[in-house]
């Protein structure tokens, strides 16, 4: 199976588990959890770098920390463009990519084991 589709999956379990740890986040189905990880890929891909340009003094100045709230930023407007996601508020969001990333590096980093 290519790479991408392993990690569209998992990257679709992992927004599924952190909405069912976090309560500002609700996923509708698991076809919503899909397209989510579709958006998500996207914004990760061209709406993010635009916004580590555009926030660079601000992430130099707090030693890198900003990048969170980039990162909130980012998983916040993957919510607004997937009808069926939604994030109650900033701090949801800011948990929510938090336990994302380390949910789907951990199904990542299992699964790439297992290929080789």
């Amino acid at each position: 199976m290519p790479q991408f589709l392993v990690t569209w999956i998992l990257t679709s379990i992992s927004l599924l588990i952190t909405a069912e740890f976090i309560p500002g986040i609700t996923i509708s189905t698991v076809n919503v959890a899909i397209v989510a990880a579709v958006i998500l890929g996207l914004i990760n891909a061209i709406v993010k770098p635009i916004l580590i340009i555009f926030t660079l003094p601000l992430t130099i100045l707090s030693l890198g920390l900003f990048l969170f709230v980039v990162n909130a930023i980012s998983f916040g407007l993957v919510a607004y463009f997937t009808p069926g996601f939604e994030v109650n508020g900033f701090f949801d969001a800011l948990l929510g990519c938090i336990l994302l990333s380390i949910v789907s590096g951990l199904l990542n980093s299992f699964f790439q084991e297992s290929n080789n």
